[in-house]
């Protein structure tokens, strides 16, 4: 009898401690995500400083500027929560800002701008906490995803409504390329 109670308590406390695995993966995976917004945000708010500044060096390449301006808006309106749709949406941005860049290359005065090189700097940086931020999500998204797979945790998971992450990644492999922001 005391047999049967000692694994039946045994049972419970380890699909507790089943479940607070899951919650803290769940959690690191929210966490993660908010990390990625925040630079991603970052970098949004940069964007029109710099095409201001290009502006005034190029104001006759106004489909160049509407174009990052709307990819910018677009991407800004993705729903929190959907991470293919925004990892999309930022793969097109950084393609824009590339044609940006190229454009800055053909005005020399523009390129030794002070401004503009504070900017570009700023954008590169920010370039590189979003992708470090990518790799961060993507380990907590796995780690979770593993749990919710995995046997005996993915009981618990399916019981309890964990489901898996989409991973922060670019699917066109035209997008996967940095823009080139040195001169």
């Amino acid at each position: 009898m005391y047999i049967l109670l000692a694994i039946v308590v045994l049972v419970v406390l380890y699909g507790i401690f089943l479940y607070n695995s899951l919650v803290k993966s769940r959690q690191m995976a929210e966490e993660a995500w908010s990390g990625i917004d925040v630079q991603l945000k970052r970098r949004a708010d940069l964007i029109p400083n710099l095409i201001e500044t290009v502006k005034g060096y190029a104001a006759h390449e106004k489909s160049t500027f509407e174009e990052v301006v709307e990819l910018r808006n677009r991407a800004q309106a993705v729903p929190a929560g959907d991470v293919a749709a925004r990892a999309q949406a930022e793969g097109l941005l950084s393609q824009a800002l590339g044609k940006l860049f190229a454009l800055a290359e053909a005005y020399p005065d523009l390129k030794a701008n002070q401004n503009f090189l504070e900017l570009q700097n700023s954008l590169e940086t920010i370039e590189h906490e979003i992708q470090m931020s990518r790799r961060y999500y993507n380990g907590a998204a796995r780690d979770l995803n593993v749990k919710v797979e995995s046997v005996p945790s993915n009981i618990v998971a399916n019981q309890f409504g964990f489901s898996k992450r989409d991973y922060f990644e670019i699917e066109d492999p035209a997008n996967r390329a940095v823009p080139a922001v040195k001169f």
